[in-house]
């Protein structure tokens, strides 16, 4: 007889819709979403909490925010079971310890994928079941909602490189290889490379069936057609890369013909972009008759989050990594905002790689570096109230922000601009990145520029005034400036000095892209 004691086994899994598994077999779960969204957030987090902080997270109220939290707290108690060592709690702080499918997962974030076995990579896969924690979130809980859409991304990012990881390893082995390639169009439909090896695969499998059975490769209507690629294809076939310090960065490619590296701004990732009237219209028509290469800056959308770097050469260095991973040997540099500055200094560090350079509403010295005390003061309060507002839905905070940014928005883009807010960035990293750009100074290295430039900006911009894109070219030998009709920094679709700016770009790029 086996008098051992019963071993009960509890797994929270959060890659996918939230599950509370004992033995295998899903537990019932409070009706609560906040109740088990904090459950989530404990077990993925697996540290301790002070019971302020969780309540300022899951219950900024003027009510009874510890009440909520102490009967949530019984409710994960509940779930929990006879697993009594599994919460522990105090008057002062919160901790959980379980199993955790994520706990498994976290560890690739970072490495080096074609270090682990092929069978280490399947089983991670194998327990993504979907989005992170996809049934859970929280829109008026800010600070809980960017946690997750960050580990969300994270997520995103891992199943896409252990599939690409896979696919390739998999080559000669095409029946195990097919289901990953057909799960990594499920997710980037619109790679025209990708669907041509799933269909190279998907003949494979069949020609290996077909003289094993003695019959002929036979046409399948499930075969998809293969897309034609156009160089307005969505481009939402994302690759990554990493910057000199393991920070995996996001690339992606649209289009044809003489290139164009956009450096990268804040407030951008490479997929939502598509979807959003903010930017879709510029990489359509960057893509019309060129290569065109974005990459996330580093906090930003699908590129590493929260990382402590952020310095001007640290930027520097994250372009240089993005070329070399693209395979680009000489192409045309385009600086939007911030990223004039940091394209000034690839241009001076690298003139062979630079064909041209389009430098459109940037500034030689940020806001800090300007040395105005009356802007600084205005300034520094601009940042607080983005530090507590940022992606939250408050209309004051939204309209003035957007404002700044894009006066002649309508209320889409107001709306939209809520989204690129919480989607591309978190609070604490736009408050960062923002104080950083602030002390950016490139006065310097203006004279050193030896490529052709085209400096643009908008007449009356209220991110960056137009002097500071007189004063850029003015100081870089030779470079050309036009001011454009409008109030946007941002310029948007339709208005005459988008056209005007696409124009002059694309006359920028004959002239000067095969010399």
């Amino acid at each position: 007889m086996n008098d051992s004691p019963h071993i009960e086994v509890l797994e929270l899994r959060v890659l996918g819709d939230l599950q509370v598994t004992r033995n295998g077999r899903p537990l019932d779960l409070p009706p609560s979403r906040k109740t088990r969204a904090l459950l989530a957030y404990l077990a993925v987090t697996a540290r301790q909490h002070q019971r302020e902080r969780l309540c300022e997270i899951f219950w900024d109220i003027p009510d009874d925010p510890r009440g909520a939290l102490r009967w949530s707290l019984s409710k994960i108690r509940q779930v929990l079971g006879a697993d009594e060592k599994a919460l522990v709690a105090d008057r002062n702080a919160v901790a959980l310890n379980i199993e955790t499918d994520y706990a498994r997962l976290a560890p690739l974030v970072k490495a080096d994928l074609s270090s682990h076995s092929t069978g280490e990579l399947e089983a991670v896969l194998a327990s993504v079941r979907g989005g992170f924690l996809a049934d859970l979130s929280l829109e008026r809980c800010f600070d809980y909602e960017a946690w997750r859409q960050a580990i969300a991304s994270e997520v995103e990012i891992v199943e896409l490189g252990i599939l690409r990881e896979l696919v390739e390893r998999l080559a000669d082995e095409p029946r195990r290889a097919l289901p990953f390639a057909q799960r990594l169009r499920r997710l980037v439909p619109d790679d025209a490379r990708l669907a041509a090896e799933t269909e190279a695969l998907e003949e494979k499998v069949r020609s290996v069936t077909a003289q094993a059975t003695g019959r002929g490769p036979q046409p399948t209507s499930a075969t998809p057609p293969k897309p034609a690629a156009s160089a307005q294809d969505p481009g939402r076939a994302v690759q990554f890369c990493r910057a000199l310090d393991g920070t995996r960065l996001a690339y992606a490619s649209t289009g044809s013909g003489p290139a164009i590296l956009r450096a990268a701004h804040w407030m951008s990732h490479l997929t939502f972009d598509w979807d959003s009237p903010i930017w879709r219209h510029w990489m359509r028509e960057l893509s019309l008759h060129n290569r065109l290469v974005r990459y996330d800056e580093r906090c930003n959308g699908l590129s590493q989050r929260h990382v402590v770097d952020i310095s001007f050469e640290t930027m520097l260095s994250d372009l240089e990594c993005v070329v070399e991973a693209a395979g680009l040997d000489r192409f045309t540099l385009l600086g939007l905002s911030q990223s004039c500055a940091v394209s000034i200094a690839y241009a001076i560090r690298h003139p062979e790689r630079v064909s041209g350079m389009v430098l459109y509403g940037g500034y030689v010295k940020g806001w800090r570096a300007r040395g105005d005390a009356g802007e600084i003061a205005t300034r520094e309060a601009a940042a607080t109230l983005m530090r507590e507002n940022w992606g939250k839905p408050n209309p004051m905070f939204r309209q003035a922000f957007c404002s700044m940014f894009i006066p002649g928005a309508t209320h889409e883009h107001f709306a939209w601009m809520d989204d690129l807010m919480l989607r591309t960035v978190s609070p604490d990293d736009a408050w960062r990145l923002q104080s950083s750009f602030s002390v950016i100074d490139v006065s310097d290295l203006l004279e050193k520029v030896r490529v052709p430039t085209l400096v643009l900006h908008a007449r009356d911009d209220n991110v960056a005034p137009v002097e500071s894109g007189r004063t850029m070219a003015a100081g870089i030998p030779g470079a050309r400036f036009i001011e454009l009709e409008s109030q946007n920094h941002i310029l948007l679709e339709g208005e005459p000095a988008f056209e005007e700016f696409i124009d002059h770009v694309r006359a920028f790029i004959a002239e000067t892209a095969g010399a």
